[in-house]
């Protein structure tokens, strides 16, 4: 395993780049090794080669191989995958194909890849018929638990880049992931048809950036169809077969999976071993329950039911799995009576962003869970645990990997499921060191986890405050360099490195406390930078900091949902943000409701939303002043018992941008 990345001085590069020469080297000879085999590769979206004569007939393959498709947002996957569908008969030519393995309506409305979609393709090429499997991953930084999964299936990628724009942040982060799993790369450098597509300076890039020579890109316009042949040809001849033994007892990994209303649970799986086909009975490793298979096929990308699956190949699988718990990503399927070591599975998905969902109506509560049990299953990286609240009833506590993926998951859960909720606002894990000997009793640990601001300890409690800390990754143009490190520094960053990947494009990395980019800092960078600056993220740990409480009051009312983690540095600001946001999202009642930002027992902000008012004195013309005084005094005495017994009613649209801070200046 080798490091994610090289640091930026040069005796560390050059270490960094003999190791990848080596890993190139030893790759090498292995293809050299089995040259005279016919050889399947995977893409950046992920594919699965077989040798096949046709698709009844998987028994006489010997070699197969997976390969999936990796790159930036909006680089061009989904095009170059329908283009790959055309060439290989999955679908006709036609000019309404686009996003076709794009299946969820979010996808489509967004413009961007949400879930890895897998399909089988057949190619002639040498005289032989190859079956090659592709997964279509995304590019967002919120769904590389979709990439990772996917590269776990597959034996190389396809790195697709951008003409125009080059290499991004994205580009970066999912190359590594695809190097430490040490799988063959094929970088693609596609929309050469562009006016200012300059494919010349982007293999510069890949070759200063990975080592790759630039005589190994390929250059295609996916829009077009152009060169996209050659991609074929040199999955099959550059990407390994998988390593698999047929004649050994059935071992499948399940890597992903839907519901269907009528045939319960839809199961991807790739095999390592033996075969499966309708009517075997298969255990799962995990729970240890048996299934009798129903029907098996592989996707093209519409399901085809086939006879078998042999090892090597990627399919679906039904075997009459009702309930959606049954179906663990990461497990490992085997037939009854040949039971198997289970596979390593999956790193499970680290959330970074927490929220509280609450259903409208508490009568809909069991249709909601049912619901958010089945997106689950389509969704792993989703954590969910179960919550309540005075104001909103019973609910769930869900983690989810990025502010993005918070979105996408709500719209796909009104989408799909017809499901309306309430969702609080975002954010993210703290932890807390514990001074008194009760608490650390009472929780079994002197550190714990803080996913919920309202069980944020008091000061006197705890030794210290720990937040997340992220380690992240810009690329821009040079020129936008100065707007970068000032937005950066306002966000409480610490620069690690700074290298030129080009005459004019830079890569910086910065320490950022979590909380200060997760709501609004990639809209930020893009505004300042007029799109062409991009960004990534990783894990990088916990660090102490001074953190506050921040409650907010509804006309002196505590609002349990509203309550904020801050730095104590930015409470002020963040506080007076979020009172105005709440007063423009709040609607005007007919009496004044007052918005309080405290902290303990100070108030640090407050904005106030006006009363609708009536004039009563309207009907007025004239008279004594008294009949006037009288009339205004009647109104206020209202307007105050009104305050007395009215609810302030905050609509769900509120608590998604409640933290969204001021454009930065």
């Amino acid at each position: 395993m080798f490091p994610s990345f090289p640091h930026s001085t040069s005796k560390c590069l050059c270490l960094w780049r003999f190791k990848f020469s080596a890993h190139q080297r030893r790759m090498m000879s292995q293809k050299l090794l089995g040259a005279n085999v016919p050889v399947h590769s995977h893409f950046v979206k992920i594919v699965y080669p077989l040798n096949t004569r046709n698709q009844r007939q998987f028994a006489s393959q010997k070699k197969a191989s997976q390969m999936s498709i990796i790159a930036h947002v909006d680089h061009g996957k989904s095009t170059l995958a329908d283009r790959l569908l055309e060439i290989t008969g999955c679908i006709p030519k036609a000019d309404s194909n686009k996003q076709v393995l794009d299946k969820l309506q979010v996808e489509r409305e967004r413009g961007i890849t949400v879930k890895a979609q897998t399909a089988s393709l057949f190619y002639s090429f040498e005289g032989k018929k190859y079956l090659l499997n592709l997964i279509d991953t995304p590019g967002h930084v919120d769904f590389s638990y979709e990439v990772s999964r996917s590269l776990s299936a597959c034996q190389g990628v396809l790195l697709v880049v951008d003409a125009n724009e080059g290499i991004q942040a994205q580009t970066v982060a999912n190359f590594f992931l695809a190097f430490e799993a040490q799988l063959s790369i094929i970088p693609v450098i596609n929309k050469i048809d562009l006016k200012n597509a300059d494919p010349e300076r982007v293999e510069k890039q890949i070759e200063k950036m990975f080592d790759i020579s630039t005589s190994d890109c390929i250059r295609i316009s996916a829009k077009y169809g152009t060169n996209v042949e050659r991609v074929l040809q040199e999955v099959i001849t550059k990407i390994p077969p998988p390593k698999f033994d047929r004649s050994a007892p059935l071992k499948a990994l399940l890597f992903d999976s839907t519901f269907d209303h009528y045939r319960g649970v839809v199961a991807n799986i790739a095999l390592f071993g033996g075969m499966v086909c309708k009517g075997h009975k298969i255990m799962s490793a995990s729970s240890g329950k048996s299934y009798d298979v129903s029907e098996v096929g592989i996707l093209t990308p519409e399901e085809v039911p086939a006879d078998k699956l042999y090892a090597g190949q990627v399919g679906y699988l039904i075997a009459g799995m009702k309930e959606v718990k049954e179906a663990q990503i990461g497990d490992t399927l085997c037939l009854q009576k040949q039971p198997v070591k289970a596979l390593p599975g999956f790193k499970s998905a680290k959330p970074m962003v927490f929220a509280g969902m609450y259903p409208v109506d508490q009568s809909e509560y069991n249709n909601l869970k049912s619901a958010l049990d089945k997106l689950t299953l389509n969704d792993s990286s989703v954590t969910v645990h179960r919550d309540s609240s005075a104001a909103l009833g019973a609910g769930w506590r869900l983690g989810f990997l990025g502010l993005l993926h918070l979105e996408v998951f709500n719209q796909r859960l009104e989408q799909e499921y017809n499901a309306s909720v309430i969702m609080t606002s975002p954010t993210v894990p703290y932890k807390a060191v514990l001074s008194s000997q009760k608490l650390i009793k009472e929780y079994g640990e002197n550190e714990i986890t803080i996913v919920n601001p309202a069980d944020f300890p008091e000061k006197y409690q705890v030794l210290e405050y720990l937040e997340p800390m992220v380690l992240g990754t810009v690329i821009s143009p040079d020129e936008y360099l100065s707007k970068i490190m000032a937005l950066c520094q306002s966000r409480r960053a610490i620069q690690k490195s700074l290298v030129y990947i080009d005459d004019k494009r830079i890569m910086m990395k910065f320490l950022f406390p979590l909380n200060e980019i997760v709501v609004d800092f990639y809209d930020g960078l893009k505004s300042l930078s007029s799109g062409y600056a991009s960004f990534d993220y990783e894990d990088a740990g916990y660090q102490p900091a001074d953190l506050v409480k921040m409650d907010i009051l509804l006309n002196g009312r505590h609002v349990e949902e509203l309550v904020t983690i801050a730095h104590k540095e930015k409470a002020y600001s963040a506080g007076k943000s979020i009172c105005e946001r709440l007063r423009d999202s709040i609607p005007r009642q007919l009496f004044e409701i007052a918005i309080q930002a405290v902290i303990g027992s100070k108030v640090i902000a407050r904005e106030t939303v006006k009363a609708y008012r009536k004039n009563v004195l309207a009907k007025c013309y004239g008279g004594d002043i008294t009949r006037k005084m009288k009339l205004l005094k009647r109104q206020a005495e209202g307007k105050k018992k009104m305050r007395q017994i009215g609810n302030v009613e905050v609509p769900k649209d509120a608590f998604i941008n409640v933290l969204k801070r001021q454009p930065d200046k």
